[in-house]
Order: structure tokens, then sequence, then C-alpha cells
């Protein structure tokens, strides 16, 4: 501790380049300092530093940490409030650029595996971002000294020394009931459950609060209306399941059917208190889809759903620099059956109208045999029939599908009805020549396996991997665009998805002639039993990633324009 504040008065009003002198390890009364990275000037990226603080000296007790999931929450419980100290203490450091800018990776409204927060047996370890303070590029060595000696001191007597026992045991009482559900969902046959008093819309489309103001809390329908007992709690937690099958949303525009299905997307993760979708809960193999014009493929079979195409172009093995609506569509289905899901949403308002239904006039104006494309409709309840795999659909436009729904939910107003029987009987009064071209059998998914060569983050003479926010990684000469990947939900999973494909790349995984699922299932067995860091290329520090899903891991790599599979 005395070492590092003799070093800070030594390089005080030297150049910039001095900072790096106080790189190391420095041992305080009730923690220990590593100064993992010095950033280069004050208006570079800040320096990385770990506060790392005496599990037994803090109210993080055993029984929180007893399973994983449990162990994750008092991390993410840790880092918000990390993040809720540093807030108050900014603004005290003089300087420029950067100077006295204290960060934490700061959770948002879901509680998803992260490294900001780590626990373990004894430590308990808090990654930073800290910007050090300079006038111009002359060191402001007491500015800096009051960073490592007044605020970081005095957040963690605020955050991590201040937790008491009840207010842990708010978070992991939730995420128990949370963990509840999900096991009786499995159990049970359901794909989804929305709690009644839920409350589902956002406060914006940038903002992933709850709304506020005039708002409907969700009330499920008697039909679909079950109750789930759940620890912590007298009575059991009520709500509207979805069942496995095929379900369709149904109702007049801006009545909510996509707000309904939105927050069925984002049910496969868990959320905190307060944010009333804490009770939204999803099949956590649950694949939102979508058409995606301009995206590359790269020899994914899209055969079940698009036949040869104008000058024999053929579709089993089908690769493009430039998808049009209903190809990328196709692809995007078969890319995440290889990956693994097990059910698929579907907003009619994000699809190509083309793939997902052709009518009676349509099929009488233009043969079978000119038409590539076999629609949606025709392979939905094949795929139901032979992966297993559930669809929830959100349309307004085609009443056709009320033939192979097994649940119809009509949203009027923001509430949602049960209007199955009423579906199938308007079906049933109303018979349509439309031919169903879907055959008896989905189709065989054709096995991939990605060549070595696919990854290249060479640029110039250096490794050159980037991640320009939430949506963007710069990959070497390639740029992987996700601003179509609707269940990626923080810019720490994009920044683990490029340290996944570096580490794929650097250990040579390709080589091993792996097919898709197996190298996703390499990759999570690796994280579940090393943890995120056994990933990173920053073994110091990786404190700014997250954990994504083995989907949004595979959306990834299949929009990887170098991407070459046999």
């Amino acid at each position: 501790m005395e070492r590092l504040r003799k070093t800070l008065k030594k390089i005080d009003q030297k150049g910039y380049k001095a900072y790096k002198e106080i790189q190391g390890k420095y041992q305080f009364s009730s923690f220990t300092f590593f100064i993992d990275h010095v950033q280069g000037d004050p208006f570079a990226s800040p320096s990385k530093i770990r506060v790392v603080v005496p599990r037994n000296r803090t109210e993080i007790k055993a029984k929180w940490t007893d399973q994983k999931y449990r162990k994750i929450c008092c991390e993410d419980f840790i880092a918000r409030k990390v993040h809720k100290e540093l807030i108050g203490l900014q603004n005290r450091i003089k300087g420029s650029g950067k100077s006295g800018v204290i960060m934490i990776d700061r959770p948002n409204q879901k509680v998803i595996e992260r490294t900001a927060v780590q626990i373990s047996d004894q430590f308990i370890t808090i990654c930073l971002s800290v910007g050090l303070p300079a006038h111009g590029r002359r060191i402001l060595g007491k500015e800096a000294e009051k960073i490592f000696f007044c605020i970081i001191p005095e957040m963690l007597k605020k955050s991590v020394y201040d937790i008491r026992e009840k207010d842990i045991q708010r978070s992991v009482y939730l995420m128990d009931q949370q963990q509840t559900i999900r096991q009786y969902m499995k159990k049970n046959g359901l794909i989804s459950f929305i709690a009644n008093g839920a409350i589902l819309p956002r406060e914006s489309g940038i903002s992933d609060k709850p709304l506020k103001k005039g708002v409907i809390p969700f009330r499920s329908p008697k039909e679909l209306e079950i109750s789930i007992p759940v620890p912590h709690r007298n009575t059991p937690i009520t709500g509207m399941a979805i069942r496995k099958g095929i379900t369709l949303i149904v109702g007049g525009g801006y009545h909510g059917k996509s707000t309904l299905l939105k927050a069925i997307e984002q049910g496969v993760y868990n959320h905190i208190e307060g944010d009333g979708r804490e009770f939204v809960l999803t099949d956590e193999t649950a694949v939102k889809i979508r058409a995606e014009d301009g995206r590359s493929i790269s020899k994914v079979d899209i055969s079940p759903f698009i036949g040869k195409l104008p000058y024999g172009k053929d579709t089993k093995y089908f690769t493009t620099e430039n998808a049009s609506g209903s190809t990328s569509q196709a692809a995007n289905i078969i890319e995440m059956m290889e990956a693994g899901a097990k059910t698929l949403l579907i907003d009619e308002d994000t699809s190509a109208t083309n793939f997902m239904i052709r009518d009676f006039l349509m099929q009488e104006l233009i043969a079978k045999k000119s038409e590539p494309i076999t629609p949606f409709i025709d392979k939905v309840d094949l795929l139901k029939q032979d992966y297993d795999i559930s669809t929830i659909l959100v349309m307004g436009g085609s009443g056709d599908y009320f033939r192979v729904a097994d649940c119809v939910i009509k949203v009027e107003e923001y509430l949602p009805y049960d209007v199955t029987k009423e579906a199938k009987r308007i079906a049933k009064a109303n018979p349509i020549s439309r031919k169903n071209e879907g055959g008896h059998q989905f189709g065989i998914i054709q096995e991939r396996i990605p060549l070595a060569n696919s990854l290249n983050a060479q640029k110039g003479n250096k490794h050159k991997i980037n991640v320009r926010g939430r949506y963007h990684i710069q990959y070497g000469k390639s740029d992987i665009h996700l601003l179509h990947v609707e269940q990626l939900i923080d810019d720490s999973q994009t920044r683990m998805i490029a340290e996944i494909l570096f580490y794929l790349e650097r250990n040579n995984i390709l080589s091993k002639k792996m097919n898709v699922q197996q190298i996703l299932n390499f990759i999570e067995e690796k994280i579940e039993k090393e943890g995120l860091n056994s990933i990173s290329s920053h073994k110091g520090h990786p404190g700014e990633l997250a954990r994504p899903r083995r989907y949004e891991i595979a959306a990834a790599f299949n929009r990887l324009r170098t991407l070459k599979c046999i």
C-alpha cells in the first residue's frame, strides 16, 4: 500500500507513460489491488484494476452460493451495488479525458453470468475500469492517490462490506423461485409461463425498463391459467401456460401481440425484482427467427423450405453473400435447429411474406413447379412431428394458420383470450382449397463441418478484433453484423462471442473437424467446467464479459463472411 503511495508521489507531474510504474499487486489492510493494465494516455480506454476482498469479511455465506445459479445471482447483486455506489462517487477527480472515471461492467434488467464480479470459496474479485488522472498528458499523482486510497475503499465500505444477509436473501429467493418454475415447465411440457400481474411493455424502444404509466398488468385467460408452487412463498404463482406445440398469437394492430411475443422472447433470461417480467419465463432453447436480407450463408441445407432455384442452383448446400428475405429466414431456422433450439418464436412483421404463406389464389396462378418455396405453414406441423420443435407465432394477416395451431390466443387491448375453439370453428365452417405443399416429412438436416481457415483475425501484422457495441464485431478483415440477433441483450455478451471466436482460432479447434453442434458443446462444456475466464485472451482482467447462449454464438459464427464448411 505504501509502495503505491510513494510511486504516485514520485511520478506526479511526469509524462503519462510513467503511470506504467504502478502496474502490479498492492496489499491494503482489508483488500488487495491488482493493477493489470495501464492506459497509454488519458483519452484511451481506462486502466484495468481488480480488487480482491476476503470473503470471510463479508456477509456472503456459503449457503448463498451453494448452487451455480445462486452464485451468479450473488455476483450480479454485488455488481449492481458496486455500480450504484460508484455513481455517487464520480466527479470527485480533476483532470483531462477519462480522468477519474471509475466503472464496473453494469448488469441490465437481466441476471446473466459475468466476469465483473467473481466469487470463490475464499475471495470476492471485483473488476473495475479506472481513468488515471492527468492534466493534459501530465500525471496528477495526488488525484490518483484519492482514487486508490479514498474513493475505491469508500466504495467497498458502502457496497461489498455493507451487504447484509436480508439484502442478498431477496435476490437469491427470487432466483430460487424462477429456477423452480423453469423445472416445473420442463417436467410438464410448457414452453412459456407469463404470471398474472406481469408488466410486459417497456419504457421505450431503446429502454429495457418497465413502462410505468398507463400500463395494463397481464391477466391469463382462465382456460390457460395454471398455478405453480414455489419456495419462500405461501401461495403459488398463477399465470398463463403455453404448452409445447404450435401456438398462434392473433389480434388487431397495436393491441399488444408483438409486446407479448417480445416478453416471451426475453423470458429465456431471468429478470431482476421490479422489472415486471420476473415471472415471464420461456424455454431456454427458444430462439427468435426473422428474415434478414443481405446476410451471408455458408452451405446451409435449406431444401426443406426451398427447392432448386432458377438455373439449377442447389439449396442442399446453399451459399450466398447476399441472402433474400425468404432464403435468410429458412437458413436462420435450419442453423438454430443445428444449434439445438426446441422452440421457434416468429413475428409476421419481421418475416418474409412469401416464406410464411402461399394462399389458394397464388397456388392457382403460380404452379408449384414454378415456385421453389415451401411456405412455413406447410412445415410447422412437421417440425413438431419430426423434431419435437414447438412454435409461437404472431399472425394478424392469415387465418390459414388456424388449421395447424394447437392453441390460438387473441390479444385485445393488451389482454389475452383463449380463442382456440372459435378459431377452429371458423376454419371448419370456411373450407378452402389450398393445397399442402410440405410433404409427409420435414426433411433431413445436413451436418456441417466448419473449416479451420474460416477464422482469421489477422489484419496486417496484428490480430484485429474490435467489438463496436452490441451488434458489430470486427474480426480481422471481416465484419460480423448482429443487429437482427434479437436475443443478444448485452455488449459484454458480444465481447464474449468475439473472445470465443478468437479462442477457437488460436487453439486451432476447427482443425479437429467437429460439426457445428460439437463446437458449441465444446465451448459450453469448457465454460461450465472452467468459467468464462478460461476462454478470455486477457487472463489478468477479463472483467467485461458476459455469457451468451449457444444460439447467439452460433448466430455470430454463421454471419462470419469468411465461414467455409464441408
